[in-house]
């Protein structure tokens, strides 16, 4: 695991377009600085490096970024996977300052055993992260929400469910589901079955009751004649 609050030491980056192939081809990440609406600031770092800092720091842990003699508070803001050999291949952060208030997305850690879980019912993860807006100090590492509500059928956890610090204002949807409780394939598929029994029960029950009715119906014709 990285030490995310320690200095991340990246290089000035002059290689641009074409070359950034060569580059990635020696392990390293092309990465840029936005700053504060200024000249965005091109640097590269070793890809093993980045990547444990993106997945212990994510898009919201403020990180000391040292760039030769100068330096940056920052967050990442994007980070561009390959979506086939999944490598880093291009890192967005964003210099912020310590008194200005920054939005960031801050993952959510459902807590607990669910209830629902052990009779057989699944749950439905909805959400992963939330995006919040804090001064950097205030930003959170995760919002935990308690798994134990999770007990009968649509049962449901909302981000209005989720514990949130002072200081930190919750940009996302209140009512968006963050987890919902489901059948598991098997419950609905016996469910079916069950259903599709009752219904071919109903036919032959009023097949049979129509039969008996023409017979009767006959009978009568017979008597009269």
């Amino acid at each position: 695991m990285a030490n995310i609050d320690a200095p991340v030491k990246l290089e000035q980056r002059v290689v641009l377009g074409k070359g950034l192939g060569r580059l990635r081809q020696d392990g390293v990440v092309p990465a840029v600085i936005h700053n504060h609406g200024g000249e965005s600031i091109h640097v590269m770092g070793p890809e093993t490096d980045l990547v444990k800092i993106y997945q212990a720091a994510g898009k919201h842990h403020p990180l000391n970024l040292e760039v030769g003699s100068d330096k940056y508070l920052a967050l990442i803001k994007d980070a561009h996977f390959d979506p086939v050999k999944r490598k880093l291949r291009h890192v967005v952060f964003q210099a912020i300052k310590q008194d200005e208030k920054v939005e960031a997305e801050v993952p959510i850690r459902i807590e607990g055993d669910a209830p629902a879980e052990k009779v057989g019912l699944i749950i439905l993860h909805q959400l992963d992260a939330v995006e919040i807006e804090a001064l950097p100090k205030n930003l959170p590492d995760e919002l935990v929400v308690s798994a134990e509500t999770l007990v009968e059928l649509h049962d449901k956890i909302t981000v209005a469910d989720l514990d949130i610090p002072a200081g930190v204002t919750l940009l996302t949807d209140i009512e968006h589901p963050i987890a919902t409780v489901a059948e598991s394939r098997a419950m609905a598929a016996e469910e079916a079955e069950a259903e599709e029994a009752v219904g071919e029960g109903e036919e032959s029950a009023e097949g049979e009751a129509a039969e008996g009715a023409e017979s009767e119906s006959g009978a009568k014709e017979a008597s009269k004649e």
